[in-house]
């Protein structure tokens, strides 16, 4: 089942569908290979035992995935025994994971929407998890906030992306990230890659790490876990201006395990 969400939308938002909704034929391949594997997580697919960030056992748990795309973490949660529902601020992607839900027969509720206002009452669900999706598209400062409210005491939240030194060493141009300082990290925050010469984008958003730490203190998340996923030894080539070797050396990403805890 699909739903629309009906809010007006912030200029990043508009933006990063417009983003996404061009570039959705270039994600149904991946997502039809991801609905169909166990969970692996970020650009370098690591394995879910060295970032485990979905509970083994969902069973009667109500999740959400903020930011769903594809919506194949929701069926690796519906799997699991989850009552799940995604929101995605991309329409087009949404009918991507419509039609794989069809096929893989399992039963989701897809909304139509942005992540930072969710048309659903407070404390409807136990866990939250972004792989992506509102963990780099969406306002922080909005997102984290609704998924609190969205959670029940004692729920979960984990989310995954870009980790803050990956932005410091991006070229301003936009080119593939290397080994020198390019931005200041204590500055860091909107990521605006529209107009970048090099692989123009969206509109991302991140965080110095003490910022991060600031913001769950302030919204009422207690911090579980920090990982930085890292390219595995046999990984090769690029993925997405990451090399290899870059995130083998440095993190490339960053996953936060939070717990509401208020």
């Amino acid at each position: 089942m699909t739903e629309k969400g009906t809010h007006q939308l912030p200029v990043h938002v508009a933006v990063n569908r417009a983003h996404w909704d061009a570039m959705a034929d270039e994600w149904v391949a991946a997502g039809e290979r991801l609905w169909a594997s166990e969970p692996r997580w970020g650009q370098w697919g690591v394995p879910d035992d060295e970032c485990p960030m979905l509970p083994d056992d969902m069973s009667g748990m109500d999740a959400i995935e903020l930011g769903c795309g594809t919506g194949y973490v929701s069926a690796w949660m519906a799997r699991r025994g989850a009552k799940v529902t995604g929101i995605d601020n991309s329409e087009r992607q949404l009918a991507t994971a419509a039609r794989l839900a069809a096929e893989h027969r399992i039963n989701l509720t897809l909304i139509h929407g942005n992540a930072e206002t969710v048309p659903r009452p407070d404390a409807s669900f136990d866990f939250a998890v972004s792989e992506y999706g509102a963990a780099i598209w969406c306002d922080p400062e909005l997102w984290l906030p609704e998924a609190h409210r969205l959670l029940r005491p004692g729920g979960r939240l984990v989310f995954l992306g870009h980790s803050p030194l990956s932005a410091v060493c991006t070229p301003w141009k936009g080119e593939h990230v290397d080994a020198a300082l390019h931005r200041p990290y204590f500055d860091l925050g909107v990521l605006d890659w529209t107009t970048v010469e090099a692989d123009p984008g969206g509109i991302e958003f991140t965080r110095p790490i003490s910022k991060w730490f600031a913001l769950f203190r302030q919204t009422g998340f207690r911090v579980d876990d920090y990982r930085e996923p890292r390219a595995p030894v046999s990984a090769t080539g690029t993925m997405f201006g990451f090399s290899a070797e870059w995130s083998k050396n440095w993190p490339s990403e960053q996953a936060w395990f939070l717990t509401k805890a208020s």
